[in-house]
C-alpha cells in the first residue's frame, strides 16, 4: 500500500500482477468491497499491446484512469493492474490536480508493488 496525499485527499494505490480480464474484474471488485467508504476507486490495467481499461469512477472524465494508465505505460509494464482509492479530504483539486494526484499515486505504486 502506498499514500499519496494532496490538500487533504488521500490516494492510496496498489499495483499487482494479473493474468486475465476476468482476474482483473475479481480484484477490481474486491478493492471497491475492501474500500467500500472511499469516494472513488479509479484503475487501469494492460494485458498485452492491445487489451487494456481504465476507469474514472465518478472523477471528471480523463483525470484518473487515463493518468493512471500513462503511468503503467511509462514504467514498461504489461500484464499489470493499478488501483488508486481516493479519500476526498474537502478540497477540490481541478482536472490539472487530479491528473497528477493519479499519476503519481500510480508510479508510487509502479515503484513498490
Amino acid at each position: 500500500m502506498n499514500i499519496y496525499k494532496d490538500r487533504g485527499s488521500k490516494f492510496i494505490s496498489f499495483a499487482e500482477p494479473i493474468t486475465s480480464e476476468d482476474e482483473a474484474k475479481e480484484r477490481i471488485a474486491w478493492y471497491k468491497k475492501k474500500y467500500h467508504d472511499a469516494r472513488h476507486v479509479c484503475y487501469a490495467y494492460r494485458l498485452g499491446p492491445n487489451l487494456w481499461r481504465t476507469k474514472d469512477d465518478g472523477e471528471p472524465h480523463g483525470t484518473a484512469g487515463a493518468p493512471i494508465l500513462r503511468a503503467i505505460d511509462a514504467a514498461g509494464r504489461d500484464n499489470i493492474l493499478v488501483v488508486v482509492v481516493r479519500y476526498f479530504g474537502g478540497t477540490l483539486l481541478g482536472t490539472g490536480g487530479l491528473i497528477v494526484a493519479y499519476r503519481e499515486a500510480a508510479k508510487l505504486a509502479l515503484a513498490n508493488p
